[in-house]
């Protein structure tokens, strides 16, 4: 799935392979001598903050931005690093859950207001950091938006309290 920072109400994205079929597992990259970390690369955007504010796209530059996301998904998946992807839909259709004091409190939208905003994410594997980095560069967001690039917590790990330190 994907993100995007144009306002255009609800949308579906789904990623394909090269070959235009459904999208398939990504190769297993693990063996025994490396250890392969899984990053979320998050894609936030100034625009899916207030939908409002951008105007809706031309269809063209519509068509363009699917396009590059899905070579990206393409590139991810041919390179045995893509685990999961999906877009999220505008903040305004967000509600914050709160318990306090044993109440449910829930708020029509975000949290917090905000200048940007997350608009999907991408879950991948990496051998490190750096080609975690290189991975988020390549990302279509990166050019309009920000990327944060954060590891996973591994619950497997003999040191599971270790990863939040």
């Amino acid at each position: 799935m994907l993100a995007c920072r144009f306002r255009r109400g609800r949308f579906v994205v789904p990623s394909r392979a090269a070959s235009g079929s459904p999208p398939e597992t990504a190769p297993e990259r693990r063996h025994e001598e490396d250890e392969i970390v899984r990053y979320a690369i998050l894609i936030y955007d100034e625009n899916t903050a207030d939908p409002s504010a951008a105007p809706p796209p031309d269809p063209e530059v519509w068509q363009q931005v699917m396009d590059d996301y899905n070579a990206y998904s393409d590139m991810l998946r041919a390179g045995g690093h893509h685990v999961a992807a999906e877009a999220l839909q505008p903040v305004t259709t967000a509600t914050t859950v709160r318990v306090r004091d044993g109440q449910t409190l829930t708020t029509d939208g975000p949290f917090a207001e905000t200048k940007e905003a997350l608009g999907g994410f991408y879950l991948v594997e990496a051998a490190d950091l750096d080609e975690a980095l290189r991975l988020a560069a390549a990302c279509p967001g990166a050019k309009f938006g920000s990327i944060e690039v954060r590891p996973v917590v591994d619950f497997s790990a003999p040191d599971v309290a270790g990863q939040f330190s």
